[in-house]
């Protein structure tokens, strides 16, 4: 009998419940799913299915209601908020529909952030931050703060950053969603590069169907449940 491979993520009877005001919105409700190393996983659907709440949860960023939630046979909720925070910088990339640069640093800097951050000494993070830099085209920007850059190339700047402490899974939250049709083409053919490249797991999601096509599992989530849309396409 051969090894069992373990998944890298496990997302168990996931339910994640809203108050507002006197009544209660149910956004996912009894969720599963299973990521493998490796693997480019998109998840699809309407605005406000509740996409980036299922990301939120699998991160880290916000608790379940109900269900669990598994990343490298880690349980988040047995952490502590500081053993959370530091699991999460050392494991998981995130990179967002905005690229929340901070204004007030160059290009570099934001890259180098959560690697300064992990304790990492500085000529290794500035090291890999310029590998990434090559691989994304913007090493000529290096020195350039936010408000200089446009929005592809913040993005891709938001993308190195995600991937600076080279983590096991990096998740994507509508990461083409605030960019022209061009750009965003751009931004999609250099994430599934980079994380190929890198061999990261991907976790997407987006309503846009053209940023998933090049996934190895898609899912549409549709009344808080996930259906596998087989075949990598919509």
């Amino acid at each position: 009998m051969g090894e069992t491979i373990a998944p890298v993520v496990e997302v168990k009877n996931l339910k994640k419940v809203f108050r507002t005001g006197d009544s209660y919105l149910t956004v996912l409700n009894g969720l599963n799913l299973t990521v493998y190393s490796g693997q480019v996983v998109a998840v699809v659907g309407k605005s406000g299915c509740g996409k980036s709440t299922l990301l939120n949860l699998i991160g880290g960023l916000d608790t379940p209601t109900e269900g669990r939630v598994i990343i490298r046979r880690n349980e988040l909720d047995e952490f502590t908020e500081e053993e959370l925070s530091s699991f999460r910088n050392r494991y998981i990339g995130f990179i967002f529909q905005f690229h929340h640069l901070l204004s007030e640093f160059t290009a570099i800097e934001n890259i180098m952030m959560p690697s300064l951050i992990h304790a990492y000494e500085v000529e290794a993070a500035y090291e890999r931050a310029i590998k990434l830099m090559k691989l994304l085209d913007i090493e000529d920007k290096k020195s350039m703060k936010p408000n200089k850059l446009s929005g592809g190339e913040c993005q891709r700047v938001a993308i190195a950053r995600a991937m600076i402490n080279e983590p096991e899974i990096v998740l994507a939250d509508e990461p083409t969603g605030n960019l022209d049709e061009y750009t965003a083409e751009r931004i999609k053919i250099l994430l599934f590069d980079i994380v190929k490249k890198l061999n990261n797991t991907l976790i997407v999601v987006s309503h846009n169907k053209g940023m998933v096509n090049e996934a190895s599992v898609v899912y549409q989530l549709n009344f808080g449940v996930l259906n596998d849309l087989l075949g990598g396409g919509i």
